[in-house]
């Protein structure tokens, strides 16, 4: 039998409030990736992982919020434990590879498509593992082109928002990066949802595992409370806001050198009008 699925139980609340954690981990994550871009290298890696926590994050809470709102009429949902806590560390270190690229190689060319390959995968594979940890009195089946084009939605997301924070251009810059990737984040989800089917069996025992009140509300606690450190982190950074690098780069132009040590070769110091020390006597420019 098929069951009734409802992905709005609660109605708008949950996917609205589902789309504004996607994107204060997207703002977050993403200007913690332009930020890694302005710093040496020492510190780079301690911001790229700052950045790729807080994105992990961000859609992982996403996900759970809105799955607050997701049920089957005929039957109760409960969450496996272990599955439900993998699906956030897949978040976090798939994201954090596709980020360290980008990081470490540029938002262009190979690098930022490799990346953002990996960080949309990071983002696809969340969502599907999260989904697996579910525990109902039923089959899960996915349309195969649904869920193909989820992916896909996903990838793109996840270049284009990590070629925007590689372009270092101010705050306003990686705020509309955010606002692309948590539609996207959002619109990849509730594609998954749409490519869902649930065929239930003909039992009325209890599924095992826990209810979403008792798992989901308390786990995503501290995601969000490190979501909120790490916009501390952000607000109190001048350098976020600003996007203005730690010194000022010395230009290198061809021929030029970038300090000077000495005169040119054939090139003969201008004498300033004062006193020749050598022969006790004042110079003029008109003295010879």
């Amino acid at each position: 039998m098929q069951g009734t699925i409802d992905g709005f139980s609660y109605g708008l609340v949950t996917p609205v409030v589902a789309f504004l954690m996607a994107c204060l981990g997207g703002a977050l994550g993403l200007r913690c990736t332009t930020r890694s871009m302005l710093v040496t290298r020492s510190w780079r890696a301690g911001w790229l992982a700052l950045g790729s926590a807080a994105i992990g994050s961000g859609i992982w809470t996403m996900h759970f919020i809105a799955m607050m709102g997701f049920s089957v009429e005929e039957t109760p949902i409960h969450y496996d434990r272990p599955t439900t806590f993998a699906s956030l560390g897949v978040a976090i270190v798939m994201v954090g590879v596709g980020i360290f690229i980008v990081g470490y190689r540029g938002a262009t060319g190979t690098a930022l498509f490799t990346g953002g390959t990996i960080t949309g995968l990071g983002v696809a594979s969340m969502h599907y593992l999260g989904m697996a940890g579910m525990r109902l009195n039923g089959k899960l089946e996915y349309n195969t082109l649904t869920v193909s084009a989820s992916v896909v939605i996903a990838v793109v997301a996840a270049i284009t928002a990590l070629w925007a924070a590689g372009q270092i251009r101010g705050f306003l810059w990686s705020v509309g990066a955010s606002l692309v990737m948590g539609l996207a984040v959002s619109g990849m989800h509730y594609t998954g949802m749409a490519a869902l089917s649930v065929h239930l069996h003909h039992t009325s025992t209890t599924p095992a595992g826990d209810s979403a009140t008792s798992l989901l509300a308390p786990m995503m606690i501290g995601p969000l409370v490190f979501l909120c450190l790490a916009g501390v982190v952000v607000m109190f950074d001048p350098l976020m806001v600003l996007g203005r690098p730690d010194r000022t780069p010395v230009e290198r132009r061809p021929g030029v050198p970038a300090h000077s040590v000495g005169p040119r070769p054939g090139h003969r110091p201008q004498r300033r009008p004062g006193r020749d020390r050598a022969h006790g006597r004042v110079r003029t420019p008109q003295s010879r």
